[in-house]
């Protein structure tokens, strides 16, 4: 897993380590300006002092190393943000999606400080204003790239005119990213933000006859944004496609955890829904349940100190598990604050009073959604928030802390046999340990190889089930470079064994960090994969219940679940 950090200063030895990880990177991107790498601990120092101040994400890995990092500037003066360095990754393996995932924190950062909008200066993609044509493609990528947040180039203005006498270079658009904004952006703010770029960033006299001419060719009012070249059409709502039956998990924003670059947040839900808006979806809500419904598959005791726990919590506090007990785990702490690790898998899941309620508002989704199945309505889709996979008998982790789908299976399993298929990246250790010696519930798991994937420890071919549930147990780990005919192949072989199986119900979790650049996966699975995908899962022509799980990419949310649920339904319509 990862985490995405702001460095605010330079405070610890660990913040140093950081900083110097970010020079390291920068000096390797940017040979050409090197030496302004030298600069950053002295902007950190002075953010305080001026009337802008730097911003610094880094995209980490577990063990804290930084592979990517994101370098703006917010300018309190005039409320916007300016983007001035964005690294995604320090290799060309497909399906890294750390650029996207900084860069979505980062307009969030952005959004929090007060900005209302954020420039960048993006190298162009007319073929006229390059003077070297082997850039073409590297400049379109980086244009179709922002252009997914709604971010374009101004145009209309002498910005992207001719350098200055003297000086030789391909003359950048300026792009404007309203972050989620209605407004327009006027000619007389645009104007002051363009003389505070120019000035800050380039070292240009607001009194310089360069300036003054690049600020007066601003004269739209409001401000022109060049049409959107790389968005591709939304499908129209076909009238007669099956309904998707769907319900969301209540009061899941309050869940937002801020700290340590999480990135299980509530914009997930949203762009899973504004993917599905060309779809016939019916929204039905959710029961809420006791606290009791969660021990039909967890450990009691478990369910006692996590509500305890985050009970005791202030409102705005967060606990991280830090004390993992290697031996003797049944002999536990007084403390309750130190005793969340002998409940937990990780260091990066926190308790607090809105993880469980989010908690809790995920298990009333996923019930719900069973409910729905067993009455004869399907496809139904629990968009559940956070997730639950990870979440053991008596363990939670991997942001999960309750199992939503296994929950669901459980209460679908008193009508009939239960076929469970988990198709997120990472394995689904907390379903398999919750079934693992069930043979009415069949699991079976397509994931990242554990050698190389969280949660590492589980989810290996060998791993077939205990006592009754010997044989009922059945993992398929794969490659990180998995591509859509991988991953179809090995779904068919998952398939192949529901069927044998002839199952009453089927659950799904879904998870869309399968797809290529999300930040945590590594498949190269694409919106017409995950059509495919959801094309094979309707032909098993079973009642079927998609729980979410995971999928960090905002844009692959988006994309993603409208081109599976496209594929189920669809499918569906042609057998019908």
């Amino acid at each position: 897993m990862f985490s995405i950090r702001r460095l605010n200063d330079l405070g610890t030895p660990a913040e140093h380590a950081r900083l110097e990880q970010v020079q390291t990177l920068f000096r390797e991107a940017f040979p050409d300006v090197a030496e302004y790498a030298d600069t950053l601990p002295e902007q950190l120092g002075r953010r305080h002092r001026k009337r802008y101040q730097i911003v610094l994400m880094t995209f980490e890995t577990a063990r804290g190393r930084v592979r990517g990092f994101a370098l703006a500037h917010y300018h309190a003066d005039l409320a916007f943000g300016y983007l001035d360095y964005l690294v995604g990754s320090t290799s060309t393996r497909a399906g890294g999606g750390r650029g996207g995932a900084l860069y979505e924190a980062l307009r969030d950062t952005m959004k929090g400080l007060g900005a209302t909008g954020m420039f960048m200066d993006v190298p162009p993609d007319e073929p006229a204003m390059v003077a070297d044509p082997a850039r073409l493609p590297s400049n379109r990528a980086r244009l179709r790239f922002y252009e997914r947040y709604g971010a374009r180039p101004i145009i209309g203005t002498a910005y992207d005119g001719p350098p200055p006498l003297g000086q030789t270079y391909d003359p950048p658009f300026l792009v404007y990213d309203p972050l989620d904004g209605d407004e327009p952006l006027d000619r007389a703010r645009a104007r002051k933000i363009v003389a505070a770029i120019l000035s800050r960033k380039y070292g240009w006299a607001k009194s310089d006859p360069y300036t003054r001419r690049i600020v007066a060719s601003f004269e739209d009012d409001p401000v022109q944004l060049r049409a959107p070249r790389y968005a591709k059409r939304a499908t129209a709502k076909v009238a007669d496609a099956p309904v998707l039956h769907l319900v969301v998990s209540e009061h899941h924003e309050i869940h937002h955890v801020r700290e340590r670059g999480y990135v299980e947040r509530p914009a997930r839900v949203t762009a899973i829904l504004d993917g599905l808006r060309s779809l016939t979806t019916t929204t039905h809500a959710a029961k809420h349940r006791a606290l009791e419904a969660v021990c039909a598959v967890h450990d009691r005791e478990f369910v006692r100190y996590l509500d305890r726990m985050c009970r005791k919590l202030a409102p705005t506090e967060t606990l991280y598990p830090y004390v993992f007990p290697l031996r003797r785990p049944e002999r536990k702490p007084k403390d309750h604050w130190v005793r969340a690790g002998y409940y937990c898998i990780d260091t990066f899941t926190p308790l607090s009073q809105s993880a469980l309620a989010a908690a809790r508002g995920a298990v009333d989704c996923a019930l719900t959604g069973a409910d729905l199945l067993a009455a004869g309505h399907s496809p139904v889709y629990a968009l559940c928030r956070p997730p639950g996979h990870h979440a053991e008998r008596r363990v939670f982790g991997g942001f999960c802390y309750f199992n939503n789908a296994a929950l669901a299976a459980d209460a679908l399993a008193s009508r009939g046999r239960v076929a469970f298929l988990d198709i997120d990246y990472h394995h689904g250790n907390g379903s398999q340990d919750i079934f693992y010696d069930r043979s009415d519930v069949l699991f079976v798991s397509l994931h990242g190889h554990p050698r190389t994937s969280y949660p590492y420890f589980c989810g290996f071919a060998d791993e077939r089930g205990v006592g009754a549930g010997e044989g009922f147990n059945l993992n398929v780990p794969l490659r990180e470079d998995t591509d859509d005919a991988t991953y179809l192949r090995a779904l068919e072989r998952g398939l192949k064994a529901i069927r044998k199986f002839d199952p009453a119900y089927v659950v799904i979790s879904l998870g869309f960090d399968i797809m290529q650049g999300d930040p945590t996966g590594g498949f190269r699975v694409t919106p017409e994969g995950m059509r495919g995908i959801g094309a094979a899962l309707a032909g098993l022509e079973r009642p079927t219940l998609f729980v979410q799980e995971g999928g960090y990419a905002l844009r692959n949310l988006r994309r993603g679940g409208h081109a599976l649920f496209d594929g189920f339904c669809g499918s569906l319509r042609e057998l019908e």
